[in-house]
């Protein structure tokens, strides 16, 4: 007989919660977080933990959440669609210089990233580029009827972040397969419309709850139920965002290879194998015999030969992954390592001589500002990878070997 690779929360008055998790750590508190998303009464069956889960602002970060005649802002998140975009090339690495440092410059140079404060801002376009300029013709006349009813959302970062990676856990990389192929790699989402987007349907749905008097065991949770007032346009404005998103990908991936041809005179391809997936977004899907919405929180989907990508840290194995269609997990795997320490926590207990140790194959920022990054901020990636060995197949192994982070 199968012996089944999750382990499930059964606690009184929710749905069951069915967990990856074995031999990686969950906290507390986000045990006790995903058992208030249980107790939602328009979860479809139960929830799906995957093994990077890890406490988040409402809904866990790690959780696949399935409704019916419902939806919540907060499990969707405010980086509506940020995901991954990985892309193989026809270099080998033999193909790459000694040095990588122009490499990395020339990503840095292509690809506006980071942020300060004020009308130059450095991770947004002073002048937008034709890629951006194109794929925002797709998105305005969208946007357009989003701003319409919501007018505030207009007055958003959003043309001038269209092909922009942003700041945390966002990265672009240089990576090497298991043949020593090159391969190229982000992580980016919706930017600034997005989480504006985010930000104000999540307050739209807390003043719902207040006016209808819906006491929850976490305001965060706040829902719009379908048939209310702001339920349709959220929806029509997360499709958006995450098409954004996806655009903003694209047009980076575009910008990186040119970027790299600047410095490598040899002609390459990028070739087809390339894989653009979410994993901060909802979807409509059929699951149990119903049509639901799917919302992943830090989870990708992996359906039956569906291509993913789970990235490691900034100094780990990344891996290329192919969905195996577990129906029990929703059809979804993780998203990445998943944190094992805050923002603030990394930067008090990881040193600077631990995070260049940790990175000295990667030609990278060493400095304290990506302290919070440092591979130790985050699960091991075999952990992950092997509690989760019935929702994909390993089809590629990468290495970093530059990354640009945000």
């Amino acid at each position: 007989m199968e012996t089944r690779n999750y382990n499930v929360i059964n606690e009184p008055g929710a749905a069951p919660i069915k967990l990856w998790t074995r031999g990686v750590p969950l906290e507390d508190e986000a045990r006790q977080q995903l058992i208030n998303i249980a107790k939602l009464p328009f979860i479809h069956g139960w929830l799906a933990v995957m093994p990077d889960v890890h406490l988040g602002k409402g809904a866990t970060v790690g959780s696949v959440v399935p409704t019916i005649g419902a939806i919540v802002p907060a499990a969707v998140g405010v980086d509506i669609g940020c995901g991954m975009i990985a892309a193989r090339t026809t270099l080998v690495a033999s193909d790459l210089p000694d040095n990588l440092a122009p490499i990395r410059a020339a990503i840095e140079r292509a690809v506006p990233h980071g942020r300060t404060l004020g009308a130059r801002d450095k991770g947004a376009w002073s002048m937008a580029p034709k890629a951006s300029l194109d794929g925002w013709s797709e998105l305005v006349d969208d946007f357009a009827l989003i701003t319409d009813k919501y007018p505030k959302l207009a007055r958003t970062n959003n043309l001038n972040h269209l092909g922009t990676l942003g700041t945390g856990n966002h990265f672009v990389e240089v990576c090497l397969d298991e043949d020593q192929r090159v391969w190229f790699m982000l992580h980016s989402g919706s930017r600034g419309v997005g989480n504006a987007i985010g930000n104000h349907f999540i307050e739209l749905a807390k003043e719902d709850m207040r006016r209808w008097m819906i006491n929850l065991p976490d305001k965060d949770l706040a829902y719009l139920p379908e048939g209310s007032e702001h339920y349709g346009d959220y929806v029509f404005a997360v499709d958006w965002a995450q098409r954004f998103a996806r655009t903003n990908r694209a047009i980076m991936m575009q910008h990186v290879v040119d970027a790299v041809r600047k410095v490598i005179t040899k002609p390459f391809e990028v070739q087809a194998e390339a894989v653009n997936c979410h994993h901060n977004y909802v979807n409509r899907e059929h699951h149990l015999g119903k049509d639901v919405l799917v919302t992943r929180k830090g989870a990708v989907s992996a359906r039956r030969g569906e291509w993913g990508i789970i990235p490691g840290s900034m100094g780990t194995r990344s891996y290329i992954v192919r969905g195996l269609g577990n129906e029990e997990s929703f059809h979804s795997c993780s998203h990445g390592a998943g944190r094992v320490m805050s923002r603030t926590e990394a930067r008090k207990q990881i040193t600077l001589e631990q995070h260049r140790e940790a990175t000295k194959h990667v030609e990278c920022r060493k400095d304290y500002s990506v302290i919070d990054e440092s591979p130790a901020a985050y699960k091991p990636i075999e952990a992950v990878m092997e509690a989760q060995k019935d929702l994909v197949e390993i089809m590629h192994t990468l290495r970093q070997v530059v990354c640009v982070k945000g």
